[in-house]
């Protein structure tokens, strides 16, 4: 199979693995919090969906952008893209706290749902990616002699 077409498979698997347990997850905790908490805790938890998933979908974007870049490049993009959405996501934390009435969005159904949508991507996503079995390329034989 020619290697752009892995690719694209390889970044199906891994945003499929990670989408789906974080949909039922989602969906899960916006019946229990609109239960709980009525139309403040549905709005906190569908919040705490959108949050988490534009978070982890821009690491993905930025694995399949710097997917053919040099070594170094990669980690500057990595570190990059990881400090700007620290960054928003505190500004946008700081902005919901400070403009959004305590009656429009439940915090604490916010922060439960933010959680449980994170521990189930990076859940699914550690599975997809362990379904890939993906191998590392080990180096030429004569640089591995040279170097002992």
């Amino acid at each position: 199979m020619p290697e752009s077409f892995a690719h694209k498979d390889n970044e199906k698997i891994m945003v499929k693995s990670a989408l789906i347990p974080t949909v039922i997850i989602g969906v899960l905790a916006l019946l229990i919090f609109s239960l709980v908490s009525g139309r403040e805790g549905f709005f906190g938890a569908l919040l705490a969906q959108f949050v988490v998933v534009i978070f982890f979908l821009v690491h993905l974007l930025v694995s399949k952008l710097s997917r053919n870049m040099d070594p170094m490049a990669t980690m500057a993009l990595a570190l990059f893209s990881y400090v700007t959405k620290l960054t928003a996501i505190g500004t946008f934390l700081i902005l919901l706290s400070e403009f959004t009435p305590r009656d429009a969005i439940d915090r604490t159904s916010f922060g439960v749902a933010a959680i449980a949508a994170t521990a189930a991507w990076l859940g699914g996503e550690i599975k997809g990616y362990l379904s890939l079995k993906t191998h590392l390329p080990l180096p030429p034989e004569q640089d591995r002699s040279s170097e002992q």
